[in-house]
């Protein structure tokens, strides 16, 4: 559902960012750009696990689809057809 999705993207973006910043914050005060980056990765990791699989928080809402119609391979009944109008001179 719409809903759920946008929910995900709320939560996906925002470990991406809290991590991005803790991690800048801590490569610079340890001069490590490594753990930056190994911060961040762990944070994208995290935000895989919460938003990627079908959890129920984000099926709350589910779509009502149209029901399934017969294929229309089949002529139709000549008493079904609407009479064409001619155009009139």
């Amino acid at each position: 559902d719409y809903k759920g999705q946008k929910l995900a993207e709320q939560i996906f973006q925002g470990i991406i960012l809290v991590c991005a910043i803790i991690g800048f914050i801590y490569g610079y005060i340890t001069q490590q750009f490594g753990r930056t980056i190994y911060i961040f990765m762990a944070g994208f990791a995290l935000s895989c696990l919460l938003t990627l699989p079908p959890w129920p928080m984000y099926r709350r809402n589910p779509l009502k689809w149209l029901p399934v119609q017969e294929s229309g391979t089949e002529e139709k009944k000549p008493a079904d057809r609407k009479p064409k109008r001619h155009a009139k001179s």
